[in-house]
């Protein structure tokens, strides 16, 4: 399933992935137990470990792992920390959050994606807390959350997610249209304020509301 050609692949895309300039060494060490083929279509198994997204169902992708890696740097994420990712996708930034000893909630609109993670991540042994929803809606009843992020294009950051932060807390998010996004990081400095910086340009699927059976 995880074989010694797969391990010496994943170690060369994190080779790769540090040499565009990703620093947390624990970010990289997540990435690198992560068995990325796994959370592909079958036809893309000998892409697994370029650095590249790929289509999966639902019309939607894995993200290429230098975005992964750098959304999850800019999160900074702690160990035992909650956190909330909006899109769970295929469920590998998920693992990779998990690996780095959060407390992850993730939540998805896309039934046959929703179905399909859990499958993956049941069969990796990773346990995070599912949800089959709308992202925008974020989880009040969980709330709140250390961390927030979002793994699609928001043409608007939503309130909601913003007000499940604690003090404290981070949200990222790629914000922008279909042309492109800028990467935003939000930190909720105060009840009513939150300070906000931008970290470059990246392109993601959109960020849907509802859900979709």
């Amino acid at each position: 399933m995880d074989s010694y050609r797969h391990k010496g692949l994943r170690n060369k895309l994190i080779a790769s992935i540090r040499s565009k300039g990703i620093k947390n060494e624990e970010v990289l060490e997540a990435m690198g137990k992560v068995p990325r083929h796994l959370f592909m279509d079958s036809s893309f198994i000998n892409f697994s470990y370029t650095d590249k997204a790929f289509p999966i169902s639902a019309g939607q992708t894995i993200s290429q792992p230098y975005t992964v890696a750098f959304q999850t740097e800019l999160l900074d994420v702690q160990r035992h920390q909650k956190v909330l990712e909006v899109g769970t996708g295929s469920g590998y930034q998920t693992a990779v959050l998990l690996e780095l000893g959060a407390r992850v909630y993730t939540i998805e609109r896309q039934r046959q994606l929703f179905l399909t993670a859990q499958k993956t991540l049941a069969l990796l042994n990773y346990k995070p807390v599912f949800i089959y929803g709308d992202g925008y809606e974020g989880l009040p009843a969980y709330a709140p959350f250390d961390r927030v992020l979002i793994t699609a294009a928001a043409t608007k950051i939503p309130q909601t997610l913003l007000d499940q932060l604690t003090i404290g807390g981070a949200l990222v998010v790629p914000e922008g249209d279909r042309f492109g996004q800028k990467m935003i990081k939000v930190v909720r400095e105060t009840e009513d304020h939150f300070q906000r910086s931008e970290h470059g340009y990246f392109s993601f699927v959109p960020l849907l509301r509802g859900k979709n059976n």
